[in-house]
């Protein structure tokens, strides 16, 4: 977008521009699901295809992320910092970052989970992506927080969001636990360099929900100083 459409969507709204950031970087982290079913298909044609798909978004959502930057207004008049909203794009960025990273990864090597360790890493992946997913509906709150000052029913809303990404967090966290421990039942029959990334795959995708965690911790230090 160039930056004379993100002046004139700032002049609008003050905060659309990190909402339409969010929905990029949420579209972004939603292909690791056909991703990895190309992967463990041996499609690796696909899965090159989805990577550069996801290549793309990332770039899209780098280039809204410094264009945002240079032409967010310093004297908003709203309750909101301007660090404060620098920082929420910053972490949102970091989504799409760690989901280029994994896909890249797993091509660069052509890795593949165990068929034990397919379906419990499916599980993880889909309950990260859940943590983005609703990370991207509470940022897409901020226009309604901002027409109500910062009050009332939209910031208990916004809240219980906010409080159900930490439980998710605290899923994935079990869920990875659990992920772990099968690749560590069979790990002995795969390659070591291959167990090595593997294991990062799985931490990577769990930064995913941490991340989104993390923007949800930033909407709620900007609730708690209005």
């Amino acid at each position: 977008m160039p930056v004379n459409s993100i002046l004139g969507v700032f002049a609008k709204s003050p905060l659309k521009p990190l909402e339409q950031h969010i929905d990029k970087v949420n579209e972004c982290a939603f292909l690791l699901v056909p991703f990895f079913d190309a992967s463990v298909a041996g499609d690796w044609d696909e899965a090159v295809k989805i990577r550069k798909q996801i290549s793309i978004l990332e770039k899209d959502a780098d280039t809204l992320k410094r264009e945002i930057r240079l032409t967010l207004p310093g004297g908003l008049f709203m309750p909101v910092e301007r660090t404060d909203l620098l920082e929420l794009l910053t972490q949102q960025d970091k989504i799409a970052n760690k989901t280029k990273d994994i896909s890249g990864r797993v091509i660069g090597r052509q890795l593949v989970f165990p068929p034990s360790v397919q379906e419990p890493f499916n599980a993880y992946l889909k309950r990260c992506l859940d943590a983005v997913l609703l990370a991207k509906k509470a940022i897409n709150e901020l226009d309604d927080l901002l027409e109500t000052g910062f009050r009332g029913r939209e910031v208990e809303l916004v809240a219980r969001m906010i409080n159900e990404l930490d439980s998710i967090e605290e899923d994935t966290d079990d869920l990875q636990i659990q992920v772990r421990r099968q690749l560590y039942s069979v790990e002995a029959e795969l390659n070591p360099v291959d167990v090595m990334f593997l294991y990062k795959i799985i931490e990577w995708t769990g930064d995913l929900a941490d991340i989104a965690e993390r923007v949800g911790s930033r909407l709620e230090l900007m609730l708690a100083r209005n």
